[in-house]
């Protein structure tokens, strides 16, 4: 009897619900992203100070914390495509109205209303991506999400402030609203996921689940099994939302501004993408302590590349922002296999919400934290403290997570 060998499974970006999620996704995060260095810029424009300008991206994040806890309910009551469209126009639509005003309280207002989209977009396309692929994949499969959230970046957060000054805010407010794009992708996504659910339905239980269960005892080690990656994910967000939000103002050279955020956002998104099946092949916990590390050093770079506020070190600057992105994108990928790892498919929600508010938590703190210091003492003396908290979580890369069989 002759044998067949194994058909090769399809790279995960070709599999079923995938194309659209990436669509949808890379549409909401280009929004986002070109807005992320230039909303503080607006509110400068209007008459704000580096502590009200950190204030912007704080308000929008913390938005986005508030709202990220409750996506799971929403997702289970309503349907990921309802939820979906509904977040990408909450984050799309309030960008057409920031020229109304440059007033930091209009600012404020509709910074809210975009956290708010931005934590359902967040919470619903990182527990999507769970339920796409089975677990083997996953590594592979928040590499190809992620860089679905980096490329967007890559072009549009070094554009932001370039294309703000040269053609005016209304044009990088125009492509704020790109997430409205991203809305008619939402259904396809929904009718693959119920098509999903249906054959699984159908099929015999398995033992593939962690090792956390139901009881109290197994909540207890869910929550610190969650809690450890959303901590380690959090000081590596703290710096890079402090350098994407202040690097237009703690440099010098507009030209190295640009390039710097570039290298940022590069680095990450060849980091996340990379380092998905490496991680698939090899797991998460080898490379989490020297990423750590790499973070700590890069905000060290970059904190003497601006110690003179009228001549920044552009090579030094560069080389900084350079190992804060490549900490930054391999730390997401990695912190968010381990949430999914901790939890039983039914829990992906809820590890989902943990560590994107970890995400998005360090990211307010960064833009408010550093905005506050850098006010009232320097951008060098802030980047130090931020390299300081990062240091902090080194202890968290060596922790042991809760097995889970494939």
């Amino acid at each position: 009897m002759s044998q067949h060998p194994a058909p090769t499974p399809k790279p995960v970006w070709r599999a079923p619900g995938m194309p659209a999620l990436l669509v949808l996704t890379a549409a909401g995060f280009a929004g986002f992203s070109a807005l992320l260095p230039v909303v503080p810029l607006w509110a400068v424009n209007g008459g704000a100070n580096e502590a009200g300008a950190g204030l912007v991206n704080g308000v929008l994040l913390l938005a986005t914390v508030m709202t990220q806890p409750f996506v799971p309910r929403l997702l289970s009551r309503l349907g990921t495509g309802r939820v979906l469209a509904a977040g990408l126009a909450l984050l799309g639509v309030p960008p057409l109205l920031f020229l109304l005003s440059d007033h930091l309280s209009w600012i404020l207002l509709l910074s809210i209303v975009r956290g708010i989209g931005f934590g359902v977009l967040t919470v619903a396309g990182s527990t999507v991506v769970a339920n796409l692929v089975p677990r083997a994949q996953h590594g592979a499969a928040i590499g190809a999400y992620g860089a679905a959230i980096a490329v967007p970046q890559v072009i549009l957060i070094p554009v932001g402030p370039w294309l703000s000054e040269s053609v005016g805010f209304w044009a990088i407010f125009a492509l704020g609203s790109l997430p409205i794009l991203g809305i008619s992708s939402a259904p396809r996504l929904a009718r693959v996921l119920r098509e999903q659910e249906a054959e699984r339905a159908l099929q015999p239980p398995t033992g593939a689940t962690a090792t956390v269960n139901s009881t109290g005892s197994g909540r207890r080690l869910l929550a610190g099994s969650l809690l450890g990656p959303m901590v380690l994910l959090g000081g590596v967000t703290l710096a890079g939302g402090a350098l994407i939000t202040f690097a237009p103002q703690m440099s010098s050279a507009p030209a190295a501004t640009a390039g710097g955020l570039a290298l940022l956002t590069f680095s990450a998104a060849v980091t996340r993408w990379g380092i998905g099946g490496l991680a698939d092949r090899f797991g998460a916990k080898p490379f989490l302590w020297p990423l750590v590390l790499v973070s700590v050093v890069g905000l060290i770079v970059t904190a003497i590349a601006v110690e003179n506020p009228d001549a920044t070190s552009v090579l030094l600057f560069l080389a900084g922002l350079t190992l804060v992105g490549i900490a930054f994108g391999g730390l997401q990928n990695l912190t968010l296999l381990l949430s999914l790892a901790a939890v039983k498919r039914e829990q992906y929600g809820t590890a989902s919400a943990v560590w994107n508010i970890g995400f998005d938590l360090g990211t307010a703190v960064g833009s408010v934290l550093i905005g506050t210091l850098a006010a009232g003492l320097s951008f060098p003396t802030a980047l130090l403290v931020a390299a300081g908290i990062s240091l902090l979580t080194l202890p968290l890369a060596f922790r042991r997570g809760p097995r889970v069989t494939p």
